[in-house]
C-alpha cells in the first residue's frame, strides 16, 4: 500500500469504470473508518476532468454531495457527460463502495459545469482581495487525534488566522502525498485535495465537544489556479437548529480564484 498517494489505480473495466484501493492517508478526523471528504472530492474531479476530455474546456462549477461515509475500501469511478454542448456541458461522477451488507452504492457525487475557454485577459477582474502572502504566514504546532494522523497530516499548513479567531479562519495548504499513485495533479485536482478543509479552517467550535461533518461542497472558479499552495479563507455560520454554513474563498499566490460554500451539520458530543 502506498505511503505517497491517497489512491491506488486498480485498473477499468470496458466500459471505463476504474477501480482504487485507498490508502491510510485518506483518514477523516472524525472517525479511523472513513475518508476525509478532501480525497473523495478530488478523485471525482479527476474523473469529471478527464470524462470525454476538451482541450478547450474546463471545469467552472463543480458540486460535490457526500451520500454517506466514504468507506476506507477498494472504490470505483463512474463518469459520464450528462448534458453534452458545444458552449457548456455538464459532467457527472459517482464514487461506489460496498456497504456494510457487501452491498455495491454510490457514496459520492460531483456535477461539473464545463465551459468552453476565451482570450478575456483584458477585462479579467477579481471581486474579492487577495490572501496574505506566504511570507506572512506561520506554523502552528498542533497536537490530538484531529492532526496527527490520515489525511490532515498529509498536507503542509501555513497560517495566516488560526482556527477559532474573530473573523475568517486562513491558511495556505498544500498536499504532499499524489491524488492517484503515478500521476501529477492537475491544478484544479491539487485545489479540490485542500478545498474541503474551509469548514475545519471557518470553525468557531471545538472538535473535542462538537462535531460539525460538511454534507457538500460547491466550488465555482473563476480563474484556474497557479503553484503548489492553495489559500483558504472561511468562515462559518451556525443556526439554532444544528445546520450551519461554511462560506469562503479559494487563493493561489497571485489572488483569489473561487468561492467555496458547504452545508455543515451540527451535534454535540
Amino acid at each position: 500500500m502506498s505511503d505517497q498517494a491517497y489512491y491506488v489505480p486498480l485498473g477499468s473495466t470496458e466500459d471505463g469504470v476504474e477501480r482504487f484501493a485507498t490508502t491510510a492517508l485518506t483518514v477523516s478526523t472524525w472517525a479511523d473508518t472513513m475518508q476525509h471528504g478532501a480525497p473523495p472530492s478530488a478523485l471525482l474531479v479527476r474523473a469529471l476532468e478527464r470524462c470525454q476530455q476538451r482541450p478547450d474546456s474546463r471545469l467552472t462549477r463543480v458540486v460535490i454531495e457526500i451520500l454517506g461515509p466514504v468507506p476506507l475500501s477498494e472504490i470505483e469511478v463512474r463518469s459520464w457527460v450528462e448534458r453534452p454542448g458545444k458552449r457548456m456541458e455538464l459532467v457527472v461522477a459517482e464514487l461506489w463502495a460496498a456497504g456494510p451488507d457487501g452491498t455495491e452504492r454510490a457514496v459520492a457525487r460531483g456535477t461539473g459545469w464545463r465551459m468552453q475557454t476565451a482570450d478575456t485577459t483584458p477585462v479579467q477582474h477579481a471581486a474579492d482581495p487577495a490572501l496574505a502572502p506566504l511570507s506572512q504566514s506561520h506554523t502552528i504546532e498542533m497536537e490530538g487525534r484531529f492532526w496527527g494522523s490520515g489525511f490532515v497530516a498529509s498536507l503542509d499548513w501555513q497560517w495566516l488566522a488560526e482556527i477559532g479567531c474573530e473573523g475568517p479562519g486562513q491558511v495556505w495548504a498544500r498536499p504532499n502525498p499524489a491524488l492517484v499513485e503515478g500521476e501529477p495533479l492537475t491544478p484544479i485536482q491539487r485545489l479540490f485535495t485542500v478545498a474541503d478543509v474551509a469548514n475545519g479552517v471557518g470553525a468557531k467550535l471545538h472538535p473535542s465537544e462538537w462535531t460539525y461533518l460538511n454534507t457538500d461542497l460547491t466550488v465555482h472558479l473563476f480563474r484556474v489556479p497557479e503553484g503548489e499552495w492553495v489559500g483558504v479563507s472561511a468562515e462559518t455560520s451556525y443556526g439554532p437548529d444544528g445546520v450551519g454554513m461554511c462560506a469562503g474563498v479559494l487563493h493561489d499566490e497571485s489572488g483569489p480564484v473561487g468561492r467555496i460554500n458547504q452545508t455543515v451539520q451540527i451535534r454535540p458530543r
